[in-house]
């Protein structure tokens, strides 16, 4: 294989790439939510099952060219404009950067602007239909399969013709269907990027919101089987796993039934995961407000739910939450709140707002600036909104302008400052259980003194920086005092929240 230093004439004639191949290289970008990062990783397993080395170490512009990649996969978000422009000019550096690559583009965006996105290289760019990101284990096998038959060559053109002929074969064939379980087969139990272990145990929406593009991209709900659910946690445990977070499009629509028709939601499987596993811990990953309920909350008292929670709320606004239809109240997140908090001692709990949806007016976000006052959520995921193609809302009228949008979400980006400010504040000179997400050796004083830093996530969601003197390995459990926040890096928008010391290690 040629090495990225050796600029032969043979790896620049993108027309013509056909070169002498030692194994196959395949690369991963994800964007968007934790549901495609846990689908990414599925996807990574399949592609070195089938004989492929995997990169998922995100690019830069000062990332260096890369001529032996031949697969880049990119899964997408279409959750706003801004998610979509992100997307645009991250294949368009895919492309730069691995000249010799195909790019396999899925996810939402893929799903509902393919022909758009395959525009931007239509020579190099295949649209892997986003629903159907199950196919990717076919894809994989298949193009391993092949590729060995070619024995030690590659031709990127055939490969675009390849995988090209074989999705239109699929698109052609009216009878096919989507096995609805195959919408959870990308899965694996080993991750690459990940100390915390994803499970999406749920996809799709069963609502119409109308400013959101999901349901038209991943249709109805679907739930992944219990003792599916249940299997794939047990081998979380027994890989190591101290926790794992539970996801979905939406997890408050899980619904399953047995075969004596007994209906399962979300709060009986809870139940269900607590009483078949042993000592891992669940994290939730997002939940409407109505969903929370004194039934529930009596399930997540269990000291293995992690005691942080995320809450779609939109708006302070019942007129506005109605425009959007939402279905919930104001009064709902509030009952939600005080429920949570009774359940938990001082979790943390994050939420989502959009600011100027069309029709807001100044006292519909008084009301939403008065929720938030009311709650002090612990952060604020705050966006100003962002007219989706195919949504109802995309073409309201009573549009609110750009600067009222950006001084909206400029309060709303305050007040979560504030709000997780607070929230450490709280937590200062209180031991929590953390897990290392990362960690690097930095050099420091004389050549011949050593110390580090490791990254880490508190149990209540607090990620944060710890000094240490010894390897602490990705993925292991410590107990972590909280020391004092750092706000510069809340401000700028750094993952890190806060400093901290190791006060132990839990074996």
């Amino acid at each position: 294989m040629m090495h990225s230093g050796e600029k032969s004439a043979a790896s620049q004639s993108f027309s013509k790439s056909m070169y002498i191949a030692d194994n196959f290289l395949v690369h991963i970008e994800t964007l968007g939510c934790r549901l495609n990062q846990d689908e990414s990783e599925g996807a990574g397993k399949a592609f070195e099952e089938a004989g492929f080395t995997v990169d998922c170490e995100n690019i830069s512009s000062q990332s260096p060219v890369n001529y032996n990649t031949i697969i880049c996969l990119l899964n997408t978000c279409t959750v706003t404009a801004k998610a979509e422009q992100k997307a645009r000019r991250l294949i368009r550096l895919l492309l730069q950067k691995f000249p010799n690559s195909v790019l396999l583009i899925t996810g939402c965006y893929a799903q509902l602007d393919g022909l758009l996105i395959r525009q931007i290289e239509p020579s190099r760019i295949v649209i892997v239909p986003g629903r159907k990101k199950y196919l990717l284990q076919y894809i994989a096998g298949q193009i391993g399969k092949d590729l060995q038959l070619l024995k030690n060559w590659y031709d990127r053109d055939f490969l675009v013709e390849l995988l090209n002929c074989f999705l239109d074969c699929l698109s052609l064939n009216r009878q096919y269907k989507e096995p609805e379980q195959k919408v959870f087969s990308l899965y694996t139990s080993v991750f690459k990027k990940h100390s915390r272990p994803s499970l999406k145990i749920q996809d799709g929406c069963n609502n119409a919101c109308t400013f959101c593009r999901i349901h038209l991209a991943r249709g109805k709900s679907l739930s992944l089987d219990v003792s599916e659910v249940v299997r794939r946690v047990i081998d979380f445990e027994n890989v190591g796993f101290y926790e794992v977070v539970l996801t979905g499009v939406n997890l408050s629509q899980y619904s399953v039934f047995t075969k004596n028709g007994e209906r399962i939601d979300f709060t009986k499987l809870l139940q269900i995961l607590l009483q078949e596993t042993d000592s891992i811990r669940f994290r939730i990953s997002s939940f409407y407000p109505q969903h929370i309920t004194a039934e529930l909350c009596k399930v997540l008292e269990s000291y293995r739910i992690q005691p942080s929670f995320h809450l779609s709320v939109q708006s302070g606004s019942d007129k506005i939450l109605n425009t959007m239809a939402r279905p919930y109240t104001r009064d709902s997140v509030v009952t939600a709140v005080n429920l949570l908090r009774k359940a938990k001692d001082n979790p943390f709990i994050g939420c989502d707002i959009i600011a100027g949806f069309p029709g807001e007016s100044e006292e519909d976000f008084s009301l939403t600036k008065d929720l938030c006052n009311q709650i002090n959520f612990s952060w604020i995921h705050a966006f100003p909104f962002s007219p989706r193609p195919g949504t109802v809302a995309f073409s309201m009228k009573n549009q609110v302008t750009e600067n009222i949008k950006s001084e909206r979400t400029l309060w709303l980006t305050e007040r979560a400052v504030q709000g997780k400010l607070d929230f450490i504040k709280n937590a200062c000179g209180k031991v929590f259980s953390a897990i290392v997400e990362n960690s690097r050796s930095l050099r420091i004083g004389q050549p011949s003194l050593s110390s580090g830093i490791i990254h880490a996530v508190t149990e209540n969601f607090l990620h944060v920086e710890c000094h240490v003197k010894e390897n602490i390995q990705s993925g292991s459990l410590i107990m972590v005092k909280i020391i004092r926040a750092d706000e510069e890096a809340i401000r700028s928008g750094r993952e890190i929240d806060c400093k901290g010391i190791v006060v132990g290690k839990v074996s």
